[in-house]
């Protein structure tokens, strides 16, 4: 395998770093994160030159709108990245919880405290305010991080590391608790995912292929956050004007996003009253509609769904459109196709409710409410890793908790085992 020395060189400090870090205090970490915030608010005009670049770059290279959108850092974006990091100031520090306590017959005592894994890696395409959300929360969770962001989002992310890590200047949090991985051989990331003597738990976040080449690769334990083939199944007794306003949300108000809403289910009953009205709404906002059979006859000029459609996170506006018997079929059709991310029924039948929300496996399930809301910062969680869609350890919004593990401490008084 190709060498790295620098790589490895950041990596092997970030491990040195995490031992400080683990120990600090609340105050210390919360003074770093507001020194962070702090030197972003006041730089952001550098931030938003590089960002440029970058965006300009993809543009030329023909990225879709959609996935620029993801890229493009402006003031409202760029606010919402620094009350981002104040939102994890005010949270709860999970290091040193207790999990526990309990005395066994033979006096000792014992306890389940939490604390972190150490070294993150993480491993993402391009969404800059990722770079700033996950430094936050690894340094509120006890945790270092070693950030490799996308081709497409260097420079943005380049600036903000480093004025992430002048901002540590001066607190008791060293510089070292963030390092971005610049390389753009794509054999870096081989070796990252190999440095299980430094990297305690990597996080790959962005589509299926990087997340899958995560998980054949590494030697690192994983937290896999899953892509969003999100569905929406509109149920004959839903308040159909409310239905509307919920369906344009989820797919139109950003469809570049991982809980923007994939597919839409329509029960039959609506077919001919609500769907046209509903994909006419869809059509102004320049969503081109794909159709089963029972869509295309209700709606002209509907293009036919391939099975492949049905499979697909878009990420773009496009959707998917499936008139179904009742909930059941709905429950079937995301069983077979959905991702276990996010999934809604919009419904006042309080027995289909129950029935979707308990066999719909997924890692948050919305009743009369948009997908959209799957993300850590609308959790409450100040911002996210990620959404998980695996069910060991994390799942879902992968917030400061999910960023620590536990241990055992154990008090006795001169115990030996009989």
């Amino acid at each position: 395998m190709k060498e790295f020395p620098e790589l490895v060189e950041k990596a092997r400090a970030a491990k040195e770093a995490s031992r400080k870090v683990a120990v600090l205090p609340t105050e210390a970490k919360d003074e770093a994160l507001e020194a962070v915030a702090a030197i972003l608010e006041e730089n952001r005009e550098r931030v938003f030159a590089e960002n440029q670049r970058d965006v300009s770059a993809a543009r030329e290279a023909g990225m879709k709108e959609s996935l620029l959108d993801r890229l493009e850092l402006n003031e409202k974006r760029m606010k919402e990245i620094v009350e981002g990091v104040r939102a994890v100031i005010g949270l709860p520090d999970p290091v040193g919880g207790s999990e526990g306590a309990w005395v066994r017959p033979n006096g000792l005592r014992i306890t389940q405290v939490r604390v972190p894994f150490g070294v993150i890696g993480i491993i993402y395409e391009s969404r800059p305010n990722v770079t700033v959300d996950t430094f936050a929360l690894a340094l509120k969770s006890g945790n270092t991080i070693l950030l490799r962001g996308s081709r497409s989002a260097m420079n943005t992310n380049r600036e903000l590391v480093r004025l992430i890590r002048e901002g540590l200047m001066g607190t008791n949090v060293p510089p070292d608790a963030v390092a971005l991985v610049e390389s753009m051989d794509r054999e870096v990331v081989d070796a990252m995912l190999k440095l299980k003597q430094y990297i305690d738990l990597v996080i790959p976040r962005g589509g299926q292929q990087l997340i899958d080449m995560v998980v054949e690769k590494t030697t690192i334990p994983v937290i896999e956050t899953g892509v969003g083939n999100c569905h929406i199944f509109v149920d004959l007794s839903a308040d159909l004007e409310a239905a509307k306003r919920i369906v344009i949300n989820a797919k139109c108000q950003r469809p570049g996003v991982c809980n923007a809403m994939e597919t839409l289910l329509v029960h039959k009953g609506l077919a001919e009253t609500f769907l046209p009205e509903m994909i006419r709404l869809l059509r102004e906002r320049e969503v081109e509609i794909r159709g089963c059979e029972r869509t295309r006859e209700v709606v002209p000029g509907v293009k036919g769904a391939t099975e492949d459609d049905w499979a697909t996170e878009y990420l773009d506006l496009i959707l998917a459109v499936k008139v179904v018997e009742d909930v059941g079929e709905a429950i079937s059709h995301i069983t077979r196709y959905g991702t276990r991310h996010s999934e809604a029924i919009l419904s006042n039948d309080y027995a289909n409710i129950c029935r979707f929300t308990s066999e719909v496996d997924a890692a948050a399930v919305y009743v009369n409410a948009s997908t959209r809301f799957t993300d850590g910062g609308e959790f409450g969680f100040g911002a996210e890793m990620g959404i998980s869609t695996q069910k060991l350890h994390a799942r879902g919004p992968v917030g400061l908790k999910e960023l620590t593990t536990t241990k055992y401490v154990v008090y006795g008084q001169g115990q030996v085992r009989e």
